[in-house]
């Protein structure tokens, strides 16, 4: 573990800050993307070795904008060597740190874990993450990956599920996720006083070969080839791991049953109907849909789910797939992450990948529907298999239930796409009209 020093509000800490202030906006990282944000130190890491931070530090940066309130984690090397120069201090150049061998070789040093033997000095830096920092460590002598190593960058205090939900899973012998090879955690000062600690980063073992279940999908569709196999042995891979889930964090009642899950997609409905006009035509028909739904006499038993899930969030490698990113949004609290929910949710939003898969790769019209029909199909009939459910029919509690959360998340991509992409907005609406008959 490493302990934070509290900052010490001298001219030293308010060059840090200036230069931090600076250089922060532009990383796709930093979430105060609009407005002006304030930004302040809420303390340094150093490492053993280096316990004055000549070298290395971990700048943790609290950052507050409207909706925004946020600790940042911003490794730094001082002197010559790879990484973005944020600047210099005191005539010493400051270099962002994720990349350099010395800070890789500290993180390792004093993470926790089984560890892997990896060779810093041939560490890649992963481009293009939208919410953290990922480095691919290969083996000692060798240029093969054997690792990668995900820097959080926005930390908070308690358990993180990006990092607890795969060693669980692991430990309950279930081999859908990346083994955990290291991890490290962090103590620091809250703003209000009070300790926090709470996980800075893991590393885990490197999928081969793997392709991005997304990318895979998009490409089936542009060269008009089915992905029905690939898609059933999704519907297999997230029942299991809803299995796992089960057996490594068990389950609660469903409080409130599908009476609240109606209530809260009809608060859906109403927030994305004001923003999306288009949507007004449907109110009758999801009005339908949600008196269904409250007729439903049980639900199911809520559980630990991975809260994310979409054809972006899974790798394939040979024929075997794999989850990754349980993290969530890491901006939400962290008791919001990790609340148990209902399994279907995660089944409801691989659904709808298929959809944007489709018109991704170029699919329109009956092309797109039965192209994404098909593979709909093959992974609930898959799922329904391997979990006893009967979510392909759509009957029962669970059927209504997918329904609804398929609704759900479909009102959220329709005021995403019009805010955001409008001329993908066809793509949540099509998917709301077959929802909804």
């Amino acid at each position: 573990m490493l302990v934070a020093t509290p900052p010490r509000g001298g001219p030293a800490d308010d060059a840090l800050v200036a230069l931090l202030r600076a250089w922060l906006p532009a990383r796709r990282w930093f979430p105060a993307k609009t407005g002006r944000a304030e930004v302040g130190l809420a303390g340094i890491l150093t490492f053993p070795g280096d316990p004055a931070g000549e070298r290395l530090r971990v700048a943790l940066v609290r950052v507050r904008a409207r909706g925004v309130d946020a600790v940042l984690q911003v490794p730094l090397a001082f002197g010559p060597g790879p990484g973005a120069v944020l600047g210099v201090l005191d005539g010493t150049t400051v270099r962002g740190g994720v990349g350099d061998p010395e800070f890789l070789r500290a993180w390792l040093a004093a993470a926790e874990g089984p560890g892997a033997g990896v060779d810093p000095d041939g560490a890649r830096v992963m481009t293009g993450e939208q919410s953290n920092t990922s480095v691919v460590l290969p083996g000692p002598g060798s240029t093969r990956p054997v690792a990668i190593l995900k820097v959080l960058r926005t930390i908070a205090d308690g358990p993180n599920p990006d990092v607890d939900v795969p060693r669980r899973l692991v430990e309950v012998g279930w081999d859908g996720v990346p083994v955990p090879l290291g991890w490290l955690v962090g103590r620091w000062t809250g703003p209000d006083g009070a300790t926090a600690e709470g996980y800075l980063g893991v590393m885990s073992a490197f999928v081969p070969e793997a392709e991005d279940g997304f990318e895979l999908a998009c490409r089936h569709a542009r060269e008009h080839v089915a992905f029905d196999d690939d898609a059933a042995r999704l519907g297999t891979l997230v029942a299991d791991m809803h299995a796992a889930l089960v057996r490594g964090f068990g389950t609660v009642p469903a409080d409130g049953g599908a009476g609240l899950v109606a209530a809260q997609v009809g608060d859906r409905f109403a927030w994305a109907a004001s923003q999306v006009p288009a949507l007004e035509e449907l109110r009758g028909a999801v009005e339908g849909v949600l008196t269904e739904l409250q007729a439903v006499p049980g639900a199911p038993r809520r559980q630990r789910v991975h809260g994310d899930l979409h054809l972006g969030q899974v790798l394939r490698s040979g024929t075997r797939w794999y989850v990754t990113d349980f993290e969530g949004e890491p901006l939400a609290p962290l008791a919001e992450r990790t609340r148990p929910d209902f399994a279907v949710r995660d089944v409801a939003g691989l659904l709808r990948s298929f959809d944007y898969a489709a018109a991704v790769g170029g699919l329109r019209g009956d092309d797109a529907s039965s192209w994404s029909g098909r593979a709909r199909r093959a992974a609930l009939l898959a799922y329904d298999e391997a979990a006893g459910t009967t979510l392909a029919d759509g009957t029962g509690a669970a059927g209504s239930l997918l329904r609804a959360l398929e609704l759900d998340k479909a009102l959220y991509e329709a005021v995403y796409e019009q805010r955001n992409r409008p001329d993908w907005l066809a793509i949540p609406l099509a998917g709301l009209h077959r929802l909804l008959g």
